[in-house]
């Protein structure tokens, strides 16, 4: 199907991005990788009177590391953050993960700010952000703020950008020395959606856990930071009965929908799957 039409914008600054969108209002539509909104324009489930393309805005690219916190430009697509030397040797679970999502031509062209500035439950990167604690810059016309990544996610493509806002760029600390983590990710062929999905960033001392921080994907309307189950691991060592109680708190908190990637016990139970595989394989990098 063809989308209907649509007026196009291409600025060259974020100044001109946001004044595009308080100039439209809701009729304009930030285009990133466009992995998502463009399906959705074929089938015109979304229909957006303007387009505002924000690739040729050059700060809103880049990996980089200023006063202790890595800044990663929105605009950053996911095969840069698999290159990236310095997420490798500071934050590699962003690079790991990345190579889990869909495909070489997809991670050629998807963002990390798309995926994440979307809202849908789905993608990978919400999860992930939950897990690492991560901060979002977003700008508009009256400023930058910081929201927290377990903030921004109000619903379904629900967020809390503002309509003439734009996500500019993803704050993160680097690793404590002795971090492990992992993603483990469910899905039913290369290139899919997660039925399921976990991050997981583990500390250990003295054979028992210090510091855990979990993220969940596609069970719930949006992505989950499981508290619960990282306060069932704290003081723990990693063995069938931890793992079996952080299972369980992560079984509590799930509400995944039913669709052809299955029903909801299913999810349900392929997330605490995901979970102990996630929480035994991050307890293993910890040194």
């Amino acid at each position: 199907m063809i989308p209907p039409a649509f007026d196009y914008h291409a600025p060259h600054t974020v100044a001109e991005a946001i004044s595009l969108l308080s100039t439209l209002g809701d009729e304009a539509k930030l285009l990133a990788g466009g992995h998502s909104l463009l399906p959705m324009m074929k089938l015109r489930f979304a229909a957006p009177a303007v387009l505002i393309d924000i690739n040729r805005i050059p700060e809103l690219r880049g990996i980089s590391e200023e006063g202790g916190v890595i800044r990663i430009g929105a605009m950053t697509s996911e095969n840069e953050l698999i290159d990236s030397a310095l997420l490798k040797a500071k934050l590699p679970l962003l690079g790991e993960a990345a190579k889990l999502i869909a495909d070489p031509q997809v991670r050629n062209r998807g963002t990390i700010g798309g995926d994440i500035a979307h809202g849908d439950p789905g993608n990978d990167h919400p999860a992930i952000a939950m897990a690492l604690d991560a901060t979002f810059v977003l700008q508009g016309p009256n400023g930058e703020r910081h929201v927290k990544a377990v903030d921004f996610f109000h619903g379904t493509y629900m967020t809390a950008l503002a309509e003439d806002e734009l996500l500019t760029a993803i704050l993160i600390a680097p690793f404590a020395p002795g971090t492990g983590s992992a993603y483990q990710k469910l899905k039913r062929k290369t290139g899919d959606w997660a039925t399921a999905g976990a991050a997981v960033v583990l500390r250990m001392s003295g054979g028992v856990v210090t510091h855990a921080s979990i993220g969940l994907t596609n069970v719930a309307p949006t992505a989950l930071r499981a508290r619960e189950a990282e306060a069932a691991l704290i003081g723990q060592p990693i063995n069938a009965a931890s793992l079996d109680a952080a299972a369980q708190a992560v079984r509590a908190i799930c509400d995944p929908a039913e669709d052809l990637r299955g029903d909801a016990e299913y999810k349900t139970a392929m997330a605490a799957e995901m979970t102990k595989r996630a929480i035994s394989a991050a307890a293993a990098r910890c040194s």
